[in-house]
């Protein structure tokens, strides 16, 4: 393995986890090359070849350090030594990747912009900047390091927004289908009405007893999901005290559920039923027969229109910004704000209408836009800004107030399925990368499966 020189410094360490040192640990994402942390030199050995970067021992190191308690803390066993060095090192490589990417298209996360997320992050967990900084060091992380974990955590979520999400539809079928199978699972319940079946069989009956009834419970499931009236099969077949009653346990406030019944009354859409549940008393089938709470009612929209114009190697931010301001004096001087978005937009989808993006409600646009967005009155046009997507302007046209539940829920289901297309085309989109990319590995695990 070649030597290379590298910087280093020793961490603190502590006896005693807390939370922000667990927040520490899950913002750190492997992407934090060694020269930006670490400042004493010393002599390292290299691990990893990542097209024209490298890692080198000590990095590895300090991220399966980091590594070690994540792992812990969700009561995982630790693996064998290679295995965690191969892991470790196999996210370190995607990480430093999208760096890379995120260099080329030139994609940086300002002080200001920096200074505000971990202020927020400091907020959600009571604390004032300065005592989330004290926090940190009393826990033997350096603040310098979380605020560089935190910068690269952003310029990965801008990068996968620019390259995967921006891409993602989801079309009104798609809305259909999921309303169809999951509109419960997106409101919030307060009450829920269960329902039950026992198959009654003792802790300690003979195995043939529990097969059987086991057996009995899974055709009893069939017979429900083919359709069979819950209530006729509780009657004829539950050994519940409930039976007569067709099973019917009546409402429950949700925090009152029992604990076999739990995780039914939280993920069953209404009229679902579980799989066979086991406990001392035999095998239980649950129902979700009802369900209280209150679902997304009042939507603030807003109907708004954009001009985007993209940075590359050609048009800096500079330019982009420059050009923007010119035409904002245009449309203030009483140019037609569709025209020009038609004839200087980069975002040929919402140009082709004069820039209008239709009606956006809270979510739909990334956060720089609606940032924006929120500060204008109606007419009135912005100043230039900066998102993920390159620089905009951007004019409200009209403000409205949905009190209509159903559009809520469909906003809200696109929102959720848009998040789940996102994880399935970002983990693609990571595989492409890493397999375009040159990558040589030089652990000595490696090294020594090749030899064999």
């Amino acid at each position: 393995m070649l030597p290379v020189l590298r910087c280093c410094r020793t961490r603190g360490t502590s006896g005693q986890g807390l939370p922000i040192r667990a927040l520490f640990v899950i913002l750190i994402c492997s992407l934090v090359p060694a020269d930006a942390l670490w400042g004493v030199e010393e002599l390292d050995s290299i691990v990893a070849v990542v097209n024209d970067d490298v890692i080198v021992a000590s990095e590895l190191e300090h991220q399966i350090v980091l590594a070690i308690p994540a792992i812990r803390d969700r009561g995982m066993t630790l693996p064998p030594r290679p295995d965690l060095e191969r892991q470790v090192l196999e996210r370190m490589i995607l990480g430093r990747l999208q760096l890379q990417k995120a260099k080329d298209l030139g994609i940086v996360i300002d002080d200001a912009v920096l200074t505000e997320t971990i202020t927020n992050i400091a907020a959600r967990h009571g604390m004032k900047l300065e005592e989330l900084r004290a926090t940190l060091e009393s826990e033997g992380v350096h603040y310098e390091d979380f605020a560089a974990d935190t910068r690269l955590k952003l310029i990965t979520t801008r990068l996968q927004t620019h390259e995967v999400v921006t891409n993602i539809r989801v079309t009104d079928q798609e809305i259909d289908r999921f309303l169809k199978r999951e509109s419960g699972r997106l409101i919030k319940r307060s009450d829920v009405r269960l329902s039950h079946i026992l198959v009654a069989v003792s802790e300690n009956a003979p195995t043939v007893a529990v097969r059987k009834a086991e057996a009995k419970a899974k055709d009893l499931v069939k017979r429900l999901r083919g359709g069979a009236d819950f209530a006729q099969l509780a009657i004829r077949f539950s050994d519940g005290r409930r039976a007569l009653e067709g099973g019917d346990l009546g409402w429950f406030p949700l925090g009152q559920v029992p604990t076999l019944a739990q995780k039914a009354a939280r993920s069953l859409t209404k009229g679902e039923c579980t799989e066979p549940l086991r406990s001392p008393s035999g095998y239980h089938i649950i129902k979700l027969a009802d369900f209280k709470g209150s679902g997304p009612k009042i939507v603030n929209q807003i109907n708004a229109r954009h001009i985007l114009i993209r940075t590359n190697e050609v048009v800096s931010d500079d330019d982009a910004r420059n050009h923007l301001e010119q035409l904002q004096i245009r449309i203030l001087g009483g140019d037609d704000f569709a025209t020009l978005a038609r004839s200087h937009s980069d975002d040929t989808g919402s140009a082709l209408k004069g820039g209008n993006l239709g009606w956006l409600g809270p979510g739909d646009t990334v956060p720089e836009f609606e940032k924006a967005m929120s500060t204008l009155a109606p007419n009135q046009v912005s100043a230039p800004f900066k998102s993920s997507f390159g620089w905009h302007i951007v004019q409200v046209i009209e403000r409205r107030t949905q009190d209509t539940t159903d559009e809520a829920m469909r906003l809200k289901a696109r929102e959720v399925i848009r998040e789940r297309k996102a994880d399935t085309a970002i983990e693609l989109w990571l595989r492409r990368l890493r397999d375009e990319a040159f990558v040589e590995i030089r652990l000595p695990s490696a090294e020594e499966e090749k030899s064999r």
